[in-house]
């Protein structure tokens, strides 16, 4: 192992011996080019002020004597002083240390063929200006290999919710009168979007919604469901942030997302944080609440995760409740998932209530609401499964003082 040095007054004449160092030890293109503007950029200020610049560098080859370790080190001389370890960070490529008196480099490469033994800068015949444009050419087809990624993904996403969601864009760009005109219509296209009802042995299933107003009959709180491979059922709950038609589309890419996943076998807990993932690309405005839920029926267990949402009512055949706090943070949200996965199990005649915030914030106190729902689902604990979740609602909302779009969603064991 051999360490050469040379000495540069210039950025340029520094680029060049970094560009033809790199290019003897075979590294990529694309690699080439961002180390060459890192030591420029970490030179150019020490340079400017009529500094001096050293680099250095060395090979070891590992056992196979095909790749080993180039390690560069930038010393200046001058003034400027050497950039703080956030800002070596922060380069094109980051620099891997930085002491006091140099930043350096380490990479994966090939040993130099020829490289010469006395310490001056690689002179084999090279064209920077080609060398230059190859490394450009990288770029340009590492970028073009994103865009085609990126495209492909929203194609794919786009399959999924194309025809109605451009109904819901052409909708909603039609004016206040005529959203009133036609707010059966568009009241019985959100019925249409909601799943079938479910029919399992051994549960009983039931929803109510109810929009803010009737003149928007549509809006962000969807429900899904449907059964597992295994035969658990899965139950997703849906707040997307605002009302009409907007906050629908944002819900519809949520459901389906999480849809998807479920059905791909990902882990309960881990859904909410990866539906955040999948969506950022495509829609960086959404923002929703999110509640899972999964049961089997033979055995009563269930799961429940949580982004954001109201928490899940357990209703007891005994008539004792509770609420099934399991935290987490939405989609949008910073650093969004499900913190737990939450476990209970269900026995005959238990009732599971799950809702969006206007079943219990009609009347701005959400505790409150929680209070009064606790009472109204043992009030309606056995009557009939397709009666309880517009009966709950209805007595939630004798008083509105804040209107909002309601969701709620009920599922009882069979006794």
């Amino acid at each position: 192992m051999t360490t050469r040095t040379i000495g540069c007054d210039t950025a340029d004449g520094l680029s060049r011996a970094v560009r033809r160092v790199a290019r003897d030890h075979a590294l990529d293109p694309g690699l080439r080019g961002r180390l060459v503007l890192s030591v420029a950029a970490v030179a150019e200020p020490a340079l400017r002020a009529a500094g001096h610049a050293s680099l250095s560098w060395t090979f070891q080859c590992e056992d196979d004597d095909r790749y080993g370790l180039l390690t560069l080190a930038l010393g200046l001389d001058g003034p400027a002083a050497l950039p703080s370890a956030e800002t070596a960070a922060a380069l094109p490529l980051p620099a891997d240390a930085v002491t006091d008196r140099e930043v350096v480099w380490r990479l994966q490469a090939a040993p130099a063929a020829d490289a010469p033994a006395d310490g001056t800068a690689p002179d084999a015949p090279a064209d920077d200006a080609a060398l230059v444009e190859e490394e450009l050419r990288a770029v340009v087809a590492h970028t073009d290999a994103l865009t085609a990624e990126h495209r492909r993904l929203k194609d794919e996403l786009a399959e999924t919710n194309s025809g109605v969601l451009a109904l819901y864009v052409q909708l909603d760009e039609r004016d206040e009168r005529l959203r009133k005109a036609h707010g059966q219509t568009l009241r019985e296209l959100e019925d249409a979007l909601r799943p079938a009802l479910l029919e399992v042995d051994g549960l009983e299933l039931a929803v109510h919604y109810a929009p803010a107003g009737t003149d928007a009959p549509t809006g962000g709180d969807l429900y899904d469901w449907f059964v597992l491979p295994d035969g658990t059922v899965h139950i997703t709950i849906v707040d997307a942030l605002g009302h009409g038609v907007t906050s629908t589309r944002s819900a519809l890419n949520v459901t389906h997302a999480v849809r998807t996943l479920a059905l791909e076998g990902h882990h309960l807990q881990s859904i909410v944080a990866r539906t955040d993932e999948i969506l950022l690309p495509f829609d960086r405005n959404v923002m929703a609440t999110v509640l899972l839920a999964r049961i089997n029926p033979a055995t009563g267990e269930l799961w429940v995760a949580n982004g954001s949402h109201p928490p899940a009512l357990l209703t007891r055949a005994d008539g004792t409740a509770r609420y099934l706090e399991a935290r987490g943070r939405g989609i949008g949200f910073p650093m969004p998932g499900s913190d737990r996965l939450l476990t209970e199990k269900m026995a005959p005649g238990d009732l599971l209530l799950l809702y969006t915030d206007g079943l219990t914030e009609s009347r701005r106190d959400p505790v409150e609401g929680e209070k009064r729902l606790i009472e109204a689902a043992y009030e309606h604990l056995h009557a009939p499964i397709e009666e309880i979740p517009g009966a709950i609602a209805d007595e939630m909302h004798t008083v509105i003082l804040h209107p909002d779009d309601t969701l709620a969603l009920a599922v009882r064991v069979r006794s």
